[in-house]
This record gives structure tokens, C-alpha cells and sequence, in this order.
């Protein structure tokens, strides 16, 4: 059994912050799952612009607004909590915090080892 609490992920290497998000990584390839479980922050005002062709992601909106817009069809989607979006065709995507930060509870699959950095193209590579 894996019992864990946010608190003790704060200030560690699974807690990682940037410009425009903090990721809280609170289950990682590491414990054998096959796949990773993330708290994260997408701060208001940002914008970033992902594709995942690696991994499929989920993710639960618990707090605040933004939107999530398909690349390849110019879709816009509403987010705030209660909604959920799914990347299952490894969708090129634009994720906006509209209105307060946004959080995401997100699973990926395979599972991140934690250490992963976006790529150009604002993936993650290949799980090794």
C-alpha cells in the first residue's frame, strides 16, 4: 500500500515548479504503477502550448477556470472544476488559466519518472 499527503511532497524533487505551473508528483514510475499521478497548478494568465506523443493524459479540473483548445480543430473547451479532458490521440493542445489558477489532477500513461523536461514540441520523451 502507498500512502502519501501533498504536504509531504512540497519542497522535494517531486515538486516542481516553472514560470507558469507547479506540479506536486505524487505517484511516478518509480513505484510501479505504470502510471503517474500529478496535482497540478497551471498559474492565471499562462498559456502553454503541449503535445504528449509519448503519453496519454488526463486531467481532472478541481479549481479555477481557463480552457483547453484542439490544435487540429480550433475547438475550444471550457474548463473549471467538475471537467475533465483527455489527450487519447496524443492531441497537440493549448491550456489556458483563465480566471484564478487552475487546478489539474492529471494521470499519465505510461507513467513519468519525475524528471522529464518538455521538449520542443512541449512533450515529454519516451518512457525509458
Amino acid at each position: 500500500m502507498i500512502v502519501r499527503n501533498l504536504t509531504s511532497i512540497l519542497g522535494t524533487d517531486r515538486h516542481v515548479t516553472g514560470e507558469a505551473f507547479e506540479s506536486r508528483r505524487i505517484l511516478l514510475a518509480d513505484d510501479g504503477l505504470g502510471y503517474s499521478l500529478h496535482d497540478t497548478v497551471v498559474k492565471e494568465g499562462n498559456e502553454q502550448h503541449l503535445q504528449y506523443k509519448n503519453h496519454i493524459e488526463s486531467n481532472y479540473c478541481v479549481e479555477g477556470e481557463g480552457e483547453v483548445v484542439n490544435v487540429a480543430t480550433g475547438e475550444v473547451h471550457p474548463l473549471g472544476p467538475g471537467s475533465l479532458y483527455t489527450l487519447d490521440k496524443h492531441d497537440a493542445h493549448i491550456l489556458r488559466a483563465t480566471r484564478g489558477d487552475m487546478r489539474l489532477i492529471c494521470v499519465f500513461t505510461p507513467a513519468l519518472s519525475g524528471h522529464e523536461v518538455h521538449d520542443d514540441d512541449g512533450g515529454y520523451p519516451a518512457s525509458e
